[in-house]
């Protein structure tokens, strides 16, 4: 199965519920012939009260449709702020470049979008309209969570708003490639897998507990390719969602400084697969195609056209390059091991944070 971004790759590239429970309480009355079993609604094993959650949480999603120079789309969004802060993904709002960004809240009312800034690597963007006094879904971020737990996910899937699908937390932190808008590979980290339903246009939605607290904005889907080996299609059941932890700490930076700080290798890579350096004759790794004049990979005697083909100790790869530079901190030292002309040799470079 694959992981992508519809119409491409398989994302959920637009975006995401929960169902009911039950207390049974028995009163036995004295004298009476017999009991009488009173139905609670609530919660219960595995399941949410949806039409609750749907009554809570609908009012803080939002519709977000794009309009670019490359076409137009649809996706969802998360009022996290009354003042009209928005949050939501950022390939949902890459197609809309220079564009134009619209939103429509859940009573049918439209406002132009600004964007405040974007995390390609987590996927993520923030959106601001002017808006005040709006039912806004703080996000959750130290909620515990546990495999089995019943969840609902919201949003706008093919562009019909106001949709609630229910399910599981089917696993925690997976850590799932997926494709970046502007081109490249990125890993959501630490990923909340969920079988509740999520199709195209689910994308930026929410993923909340029983209680209505948001613990993940629904990001992409896994897909079974056909067979020309082409991901597409809708929900199998497999769904991920950048967990509230890092959604927390990406808008707290972002709309602080208008952009995430991560670490930085100041160099520009493009991957050579096992399959393509088969194809080529060449080495598998990273093939660097630019490096920043003062960066960590110049001080470490990296030029264009060598290739890197062990990073921090493992084989080189995109999606090991972006795991790195999400999880690595500002300092630390990176080993690497690279080719150039035919000769291989080892450097380390230390990792600095991203120029802003």
């Amino acid at each position: 199965m694959t992981s992508s971004q519809p119409p491409n790759p398989s994302w959920s590239r637009r975006t995401w519920a929960t169902l009911i429970g039950v207390g049974v309480v028995i009163a036995v009355i004295a004298g009476a012939l017999g009991a009488v079993s009173v139905r609670e609604l609530g919660d219960q094993p595995g399941r949410c009260d949806a039409e609750r959650i749907a009554t809570k949480v609908l009012p803080s999603m939002v519709t977000i449709t794009t309009t670019g120079s490359s076409g137009s789309g649809t996706g969802s969004g998360i009022i996290i702020r009354a003042d009209g802060i928005i949050l939501t993904n950022d390939h949902v709002i890459a197609p809309a470049g220079k564009g134009s960004l619209q939103v429509v809240l859940d009573d049918g009312s439209q406002y132009p979008a600004e964007l405040v800034g974007t995390d390609p690597l987590t996927d993520l963007a923030v959106l601001q309209i002017a808006a005040n006094k709006l039912p806004a879904l703080p996000i959750s971020w130290n909620e515990p969570l546990s495999v089995g737990q019943a969840v609902v996910a919201l949003g706008s899937p093919l562009g019909l708003s106001g949709t609630v699908t229910s399910g599981i937390i089917s696993a925690l932190n997976r850590n799932v490639p997926a494709p970046i808008a502007g081109g490249g590979t990125t890993v959501l980290l630490d990923s909340i897998q969920t079988d509740a339903a999520i199709n195209p246009g689910n994308s930026g939605g929410a993923l909340v507990t029983c209680e209505g607290r948001l613990i993940g904005v629904n990001t992409a889907i896994s897909t079974v390719p056909n067979a020309d080996g082409v991901a597409g299609g809708g929900s199998v059941g497999i769904g991920f969602a950048v967990p509230a932890t890092i959604a927390e700490r990406v808008t707290a930076d972002i709309l602080s400084h208008g952009r995430v700080g991560h670490p930085w290798l100041g160099l520009s890579v493009a991957e050579i697969s096992p399959n393509t350096a088969d194809k080529l004759s060449a080495t598998p790794g990273l093939y660097v195609q630019a490096v920043a004049d003062a960066g960590p990979a110049a001080e470490a005697g990296i030029h264009v056209g060598d290739v890197i083909t062990g990073l921090n100790g493992q084989q080189a790869s995109s999606r090991v390059l972006s795991h790195l530079l999400l999880t690595a901190e500002v300092g630390e030292t990176v080993p690497a091991t690279v080719i150039r002309d035919g000769k291989q040799s080892d450097v380390t470079m230390t990792l600095i944070e991203q120029p802003r």
